[in-house]
């Protein structure tokens, strides 16, 4: 998958023509895929630069190039022409040059990839950046050095690796916390950039946020003299346990930072570290303060407003997303998206040009759709189908959008949206077709939705994907697949680890239930599994695969898998205990077996706190909490029957390996069949190319031995 670039004798990963010897998917295949990531419209709305990432098996590493395009859909053209990774390209100087980021450097081109100068000079160290409106300054994030919560060694062992810890998160996701992410301000000239200023300087607190992050946390006003800019300011246990994040604006002219999301004055409350914060907001709430996570800051285009993302409870990650707008003149909030008027959450907004309205994206049975909301808070729906929306930005100064789009069958391409005044009417058109000449040769796999009743009277969305080639009168290995989370939708997701068009492809069926607990079905179907994990939601699983069993002639009955990773992962532990035979094979991905020891191990304590309601030691444990460890997944191990797959990756701080290991050890002491796939250098995921090779290959060949005999 190597090219010669045209102005360099190095060879790079990039743009491929793949003859297939199959038509059918493999993890080959699917890791020999571009990967379509931002994108930026000129300010005509006339070109589209892009990035795109594409990964060398053999290299065992990815590459990301750009890309530039008219936008109606002619003359593309290759930017990066060498094995530098560039990304986060945007438009500056009226749309006649490009800005990206090269190496961790601030570069700048002309539209046609020539003229390159490196404007920055920090030893590679920028995360990310933007120019301020007037493109006088640029604000971008670097990590500094951090010893708030890991001392540091003395000057004289340099080759000492111990770390002696003095609080909690001192290791977050897949890192020990030995830096911070911090925004700098520099000033632009004709000779680069400037050495920045630090804005938070002499705080110890992060912005953008851990673990996503990026640019997007922050936001340049209209008028060049204020950044915008999302925070947690909590250091070690406090931070453990709470998402209470804030948007704060710093002013440059008088260095002054204003928390907009509470008064001045305000005095944390006093919170038990090891109890539920759902008896703990009381206190908190007062009009429009904002206690749970507030995040990416976007001002209107006419200066008169500043928006944000906002959860109303703090230690809830899934609580409902709403959005957030504060007239900038007078300090007044107001939700202008909420649960009356769309009771689900908002996943990606911009402002339209004319600041009249604003558009987002949200979820609705399991499909992720682009919306318009008025100021006066109607919303309207644009666009309609099976597929999910994953990105939104304004086509420049037209009236049309550039959005991002893919399905359980087709991964991302960039299209052009013109908005409609009629309901589901937009038009759509296809910008790129990045894999076009790889799917093409691909036989499909066929998608369909059903309403499965469930044990409490209600209705489920379960998706099936059937194998290509598909014939209605064979009966075929069935997989149920279990959502992580917990709160994550079913919806219509490519995933380069869960993807639904290999297992199709490896001739299995694929039951995809969107559970309790997941959004898209409103705030009431969301939280019920908040504090009940093994409880409704563990019965609408079964409830899914057992109405495929009974009701799909296609489905075989006899040769069911279940399959799932972190919730999903639990959820698998879990029904290893209790399927009733159901199954002949599990496979459960960095999931939490003991529940005790999660509550401990996990870093972000404001997860089980939220939860499981209660610390286990707790002597006054409530119900919910009581029932949660009484029904943890180790204590059903006596009932395990059934071959289990076990894959965990020893840099994941959320669950930790040890989880996995306690699974897969209970396993192998009952006698019962059992592998274990263990990373040691990846986290929560897989993204290493050889190691999702790997991934893949495990994973069907533990499915292909129990249920292909």
């Amino acid at each position: 998958m190597a090219i010669s670039p045209q102005t360099n004798a190095q060879t790079m990963i990039g743009p491929n023509n793949m003859k297939l010897q199959s038509d059918l998917m493999t993890p080959e295949v699917l890791w020999g895929m571009g990967r379509i990531g931002g994108a930026s419209p000129s300010p005509d709305g006339k070109s589209i630069v892009y990035q795109v990432s594409y990964y060398s098996v053999e290299e065992n590493k990815s590459h990301t190039m750009l890309f530039v395009q008219d936008a109606n859909r002619k003359n593309k053209r290759q930017l990066t022409m060498d094995n530098k990774n560039e990304s986060d390209a945007v438009w500056i100087g009226g749309g006649q040059r490009i800005a990206f980021l090269r190496d961790g450097e601030i570069w700048v081109m002309t539209a046609d990839g020539k003229n390159r100068q490196q404007l920055s000079h920090t030893q590679g160290s920028i995360e990310g950046f933007a120019f301020s409106p007037d493109e006088k300054k640029v604000v971008y994030i670097k990590s500094i050095p951090y010893h708030g919560t890991i001392r540091q060694n003395p000057s004289d062992l340099p080759k000492a690796t111990g770390l002696r810890i003095t609080d909690m998160n001192y290791r977050h996701w897949d890192h020990y916390v030995e830096t911070i992410a911090h925004p700098f301000v520099a000033d632009v000239t004709a000779n680069g950039i400037n050495e920045g200023k630090d804005i938070m300087e002499g705080e110890p607190y992060e912005s953008p946020v851990a673990p996503f992050g990026g640019i997007g946390q922050l936001a340049w006003s209209t008028d060049s003299k204020s950044i915008a800019y999302t925070s947690r300011k909590k250091e070690g246990t406090q931070y453990a346990i709470s998402t209470d994040t804030d948007i704060y604006l710093y002013c440059l002219t008088t260095g002054k930072t204003t928390n907009l999301c509470k008064p001045e004055g305000y005095q944390e409350p006093k919170i038990d570290a090891t109890k539920t914060m759902k008896g703990q907001q009381v206190n908190h709430q007062n009009g429009y303060m904002q206690v749970g996570y507030d995040v990416n800051p976007k001002f209107s285009p006419d200066g008169k407003y500043i928006s944000w993302q906002s959860m109303e409870h703090d230690g809830y990650e899934s609580d409902l997303n709403r959005l957030c707008i504060m007239e900038i003149s007078t300090g007044k909030k107001h939700y202008l998206i909420h649960k009356d008027n769309f009771d689900s959450n908002v996943d990606e907004y911009v402002w339209a040009n004319d600041s009249k309205s604003v558009y987002f994206l949200g979820c609705w049975h399991a499909c992720i759709n682009v919306y318009q909301a008025t100021l006066e808070g109607k919303v309207m729906q644009l666009t309609d189908g099976w597929y999910d929306f994953g990105s939104i930005k304004t086509l420049g100064n037209t009236r049309n959008l550039l959005v991002s789009r893919h399905s359980m069958l087709q991964p991302d391409d960039l299209y052009l949206l013109t908005p409609s005044k009629t309901e589901k009417k937009s038009k759509l058109t296809q910008l790129t077709f990045e894999n076009e000449q790889i799917l093409n040769q691909l036989a499909m796999p066929t998608l369909q939705q059903r309403w499965v009743k469930t044990t409490d009277g209600k209705e489920e969305l379960v998706w099936i994907v059937l194998p290509p080639h598909f014939d209605a009168n064979k009966k075929y290995p069935t997989l149920l697949f279990c959502e992580g989370g917990p709160q994550s939708p079913v919806s219509q997701f490519w995933s380069y680890r869960w993807n639904f068009f290999i297992m199709a492809a490896h001739g299995y069926v694929v039951v995809a239930p969107n559970r309790r607990g997941l959004p898209g079905f409103g705030s009431e179907w969301n939280e019920e599994v908040s504090g009940d994990w093994t409880g409704q939601c563990m019965n609408d699983y079964l409830s899914a695969i057992d109405d495929a069993a009974a009701n799909l002639p296609f489905v075989d009955k006899d040769r069911l898998g279940c399959v799932g990773a972190s919730f999903g992962g639990f959820s698998v532990y879990y029904l290893a205990g209790h399927h009733n035979k159901r199954f002949k094979a599990f496979i459960a991905h960095d999931g939490a077996f003991n529940l005790e020891s999660m509550y401990t191990d996990t870093e972000e304590v404001w997860f089980s706190n939220w939860e499981y309601e209660d610390a286990y030691w707790n002597k006054d444990l409530t119900e919910r909490a009581k029932k949660t460890y009484e029904n943890s997944p180790h204590k059903f191990v006596d009932k395990w029957d059934t071959p289990i797959l076990v894959i965990h990756g020893e840099k994941d701080y959320r669950i930790n390996a040890n989880q996995g290991m306690g699974a897969f050890n209970a396993a192998r002491l009952r006698g019962i069949p059992a592998e274990m796939l263990l990373f040691p250098d990846e986290n929560h995921w897989v993204l290493k190319p050889q190691n999702g090779i790997l991934w893949q290959r495990t994973f069907f060949e533990w499915l292909d031995k129990w249920l292909k005999k």
